[in-house]
Formats: structure tokens, C-alpha cells, sequence
């Protein structure tokens, strides 16, 4: 049995890592059961088996990896039989990694951080903070302050995606894959912790994430959140 370690707020349900929300679509994709635990900030103990203090860490069998594209990739080679996750353009695909790690995710940090102290375990509140609040030289709230300037930036910098989603349905093509996936991860992060609309409805990227969200039966559409 395959089992995933997921982030989870106070409540369990909530699970908002976007690293994790690339494996749980990578699984489904793949059409692998799997069986989620619930993991928060400092209960870094219970994921020292893998040599890890963060999540995603993935079980099967006597087999661990952690870190995302590391778990894409075993996946990919454990079960060739199953739906490829890459098509053939692995290569390719690190670029959505570096894009959404580098562009993505710190544009939405920016405006939804601030957003997701309330929703954390009560004993994960101070060190979530003061690691952040170092990370960024201030607190919270000021980091994400003037949010529809910082909005507005947001959305001119996804004019690429847009381009591109503009002209297909998914960014892998006719069909979804891990490049998908790597970038749904970081949208479906800000939904589950931040009622801030990203997205107009007339944007291609908000049709995009609506086919993402309704992907295997909804099971993202399904998830803790916010219907933004």
C-alpha cells in the first residue's frame, strides 16, 4: 500500500501543501491507491524515517522518497504500466517546475501567507510565523499588505500560462500530466488557505483550473477550501 504524507491545518481535511497536491493528482493520474496521512509543521519526528523534515513523503512498500519531482520520478519508473505522467517531455516539464517554484508560488506567497496562521494546528501558530516572518524580514501582515497592487501583478505575470492555455486545454496538451499537476499545485494551495479570487472567470487559466478542479470525480473540487 502506497501511503502519502500530507500537510494539514487544524483540520485534518485541510491539506494545502502545493508539493503534496502535485503527488495526490501524480497518484490519481496514475490510478494508484494510496492512503493519505495528516502531517503538520512540528511533527517533524514523525517523518525522520525518510530522512526529511518536509513533506511530500511517499511509502510503498519498503520503499520512501520524498521531495516532488523525486517522488514524479519513481512513480514514473515504478509503474510503467500505468499512465505516463511525463509523455516523453520529463525534460521539458522541469521548466514548469522552475517557473512555478520560482515565478508562481512567490507571487501567490506574497498575498495569501498572511491568510493561513488562523487555520493551522494551535502548537504549529508561533513557528509558522517567526519562520516566515525571518524568511521575510517582517510580519505578515505588512508583507501582504496592499494585496490588489500585488494582485494586479500577479495576473500580468501569468501571461505566459494564459497564452498558452489560451490555445489548448492543458498545458501538456489535449490531456493533463505532470506538468499540470506541478502548476495546479500551487493554485489549489492558495484556494485551500485564502478566499482572495485570483482568477476572473473570463481568463483562460480560471477555465483551466476549473477542468483541473473537476479531474477525477472533483477529488480537488472536494477538498477544504474556498470557492474562489
Amino acid at each position: 500500500m502506497i501511503t502519502l504524507y500530507e500537510l494539514a491545518g487544524a483540520d485534518a481535511e485541510r491539506r494545502f501543501s502545493p508539493y503534496c497536491w502535485r503527488i495526490r493528482m501524480a497518484l490519481l493520474h496514475k490510478g494508484l491507491e494510496f492512503s493519505s496521512v495528516p502531517w503538520r509543521f512540528t511533527e517533524k519526528q514523525a517523518i525522520a524515517f525518510a530522512g526529511s523534515e518536509k513533506v511530500p513523503v511517499l511509502t510503498d512498500g519498503d520503499r520512501t522518497v520524498h521531495d516532488s519531482p523525486k517522488i514524479a520520478a519513481y512513480l514514473e519508473a515504478a509503474y510503467p504500466d500505468r499512465p505516463s505522467l511525463f509523455g516523453g517531455a520529463e525534460a521539458l516539464s522541469r521548466f514548469l517546475v522552475d517557473w512555478t517554484d520560482l515565478v508562481l508560488q512567490p507571487g501567490l506567497f506574497r498575498m495569501v501567507v498572511v491568510d493561513i496562521p488562523p487555520l493551522l494546528a494551535p502548537e504549529d501558530v508561533d513557528y509558522f510565523c517567526s519562520s516566515r516572518e525571518a524568511r521575510v524580514g517582517m510580519k505578515l501582515d505588512q508583507f501582504c499588505a496592499d494585496r490588489e497592487k500585488k494582485l494586479v501583478e500577479f495576473r500580468a505575470s501569468l501571461a505566459p500560462l494564459r497564452r498558452t492555455l489560451g490555445a489548448q486545454p492543458f498545458l501538456h496538451g489535449e490531456a493533463p500530466a505532470w506538468a499540470d499537476y506541478v502548476v495546479f499545485g500551487g493554485f489549489q494551495w492558495s484556494r485551500c488557505v485564502s478566499p482572495l479570487k485570483l482568477l476572473e472567470a473570463d481568463d483562460p487559466i480560471h477555465g483551466w483550473r476549473e477542468r483541473m478542479l473537476d479531474l477525477f470525480g472533483g477529488e480537488a473540487r472536494k477538498a477544504v477550501g474556498y470557492p474562489v
